[in-house]
């Protein structure tokens, strides 16, 4: 079996194509930035799906290195669909650092179904990729942190761009440039009927730093 503690991940079979991952397990250091990655990079021939796919997978392997989430409930995906992730993208027998037999197809919570089917609806059709992803983001999206950071991308611009691939006329709405997990609830609450601001104006809400503020930091 492998080691998660110690992971290297290629892809591409040319050298200026793939990403190169390499990951240690242990916590960070107290001076090192939380978007600080030296052990991912992203070449520019890559496709950019597989390199979300990669970030991802690692912020998984860190929940399970401490026991806190299994595979699968940390991506919001099944065993089959991990498994297949797995063995199409990744080197033979990556898949052992995943611990999948120990894992189970977690149902998903009232909160994460709303906004799993959400961005369902925004998806493009008939794109498998598209679907993973909603379950990944609505999964992701119940975490703390910002939601890029929830998904181990290095910045928020790389979520703008995953969600204006994937889920195209829900992502041009935003055109406030709202942070991206309030403006996803924010959009739920109005298709469930609801409203989270009584304010007339984003600019005249007591909550308008909370939503607009910068997620860089």
């Amino acid at each position: 079996m492998l080691d998660r503690r110690q992971i290297r991940i290629q892809w591409g079979t040319r050298p200026s194509r793939g990403v190169r991952i390499s990951y240690k397990s242990g916590r960070r250091r107290h001076s090192q930035p939380a978007n600080v990655r030296p052990w991912l990079r992203m070449d520019a021939e890559m496709d950019f799906d597989q390199y979300v796919i990669a970030c991802i997978l690692l912020r998984a392997l860190e929940e399970i290195d401490v026991g806190q989430a299994t595979a699968t409930e940390a991506t919001g995906l099944s065993r089959a669909e991990l498994q297949d992730i797995l063995t199409q993208s990744f080197p033979p027998g990556l898949a052992d650092a995943f611990s999948l037999e120990e894992a189970s197809d977690a149902e998903p919570g009232v909160e994460e179904e709303l906004l799993r089917g959400m961005l369902l609806s925004h998806a493009r059709p008939g794109d498998p990729a598209s679907a993973r992803f909603a379950k990944i983001v609505a999964r992701r999206a119940l975490r703390h942190d910002h939601l890029w950071q929830n998904l181990g991308l290095y910045d928020r611009s790389e979520l703008s761009r995953l969600l204006a691939s994937h889920f195209p006329t829900l992502a041009a709405g935003n055109t406030n440039n709202m942070r991206w997990k309030r403006y996803l609830y924010r959009k739920l609450c109005e298709a469930e009927g609801f409203s989270q601001c009584t304010a007339p104006t984003c600019r005249g809400c007591i909550d308008f730093k909370t939503c607009f503020a910068s997620e860089e930091s």
